[in-house]
């Protein structure tokens, strides 16, 4: 059995950095449009997510998670300024993440065989021969 090391880590070092990326652009976007951003910014979540479960699988999936929550929770903290992008006590910014490690959990759960690069024919339908004449009668 052949093993693909360096595909697999490239692939999860791609998922990691996709995490990073939503996870910040999430935090600042979804509080732009209060009912409607979140709403967005958990459906790019969970898209995302499913991206990178087909690129490198549940591992892939554990990287992006990783990525995403130290993400949300470092831009969460108090800025120098005092500023906050997910200010405590509010609606939105709980949404924000719990909905994110839900839709992180959604993607992980979802079933393996959509993630397969199997081409499967239908129950009905026989396979076709190439000689003349052999093929299904009707």
């Amino acid at each position: 059995m052949v093993t693909r090391m360096p595909g697999l880590l490239a692939r999860c070092a791609a998922s990691l950095v996709l995490g990073v990326l939503v996870g910040a652009v999430g935090t600042v976007m979804q509080r732009a449009l209060p009912p409607v951003g979140v709403a967005l910014c958990l459906a790019l979540v969970v898209a995302s997510c499913a991206v990178a479960r087909a690129w490198a699988g549940l591992l892939g999936v554990a990287a992006y998670g990783v990525a995403w929550v130290v993400v949300v929770q470092v831009l969460s903290l108090t800025g120098p300024g005092g500023d906050v992008l997910i200010p405590a006590g509010q609606a939105v910014g709980y949404a924000w993440i719990v909905g994110g490690m839900l839709m992180v959990a959604v993607a992980a759960f979802l079933p393996a065989r959509w993630f397969r690069d199997e081409r499967t024919l239908p129950l009905d339908t026989a396979p076709l021969d190439p000689r003349p004449g052999a093929g299904p009668t009707a």
